[in-house]
């Protein structure tokens, strides 16, 4: 399989892995802000909003839902500038209530968040 194969299938997995995402977060009262959004900072892959507060989830997808050992420390950073960037367009600002989520998909479908990762 070439390299470029490889990366279709690549991002074909991670939308998937993010409609999942989306179904579990709306199945649980969130609505959906924004999808993909980038910013100067960088992208986020799914932004909610529940009551005042606004959630940042970074998405990752694996066979076996070892996502979360693939979140260096340098894109927590990346994400919390860009929710910054986001949240400057809010009514209320750097004030809005938030917090960043890492939410893994198994190769089986299984969603596991991890809520309010800070940096």
């Amino acid at each position: 399989m070439s390299r470029v194969d490889r990366g279709k299938r690549a991002q074909r997995a991670g939308a998937a892995a993010e409609d999942t995402v989306l179904r579990h977060y709306e199945e649980s009262g969130h609505h959906m802000v924004a999808r993909n959004w980038r910013g100067h900072g960088g992208e986020i892959d799914l932004i909610f909003r529940i009551g005042a507060e606004l959630i940042f989830v970074e998405v990752k997808s694996s066979r076996t839902g070892a996502g979360a050992s693939r979140l260096r420390p340098a894109q927590l950073a990346r994400i919390q500038a860009a929710a910054e960037e986001f949240l400057g367009g809010q009514p209320a600002g750097l004030l809005t209530p938030m917090r960043i989520d890492l939410a893994t998909v198994d190769g089986t479908g299984r969603v596991e968040v991890l809520q309010n990762l800070g940096v």
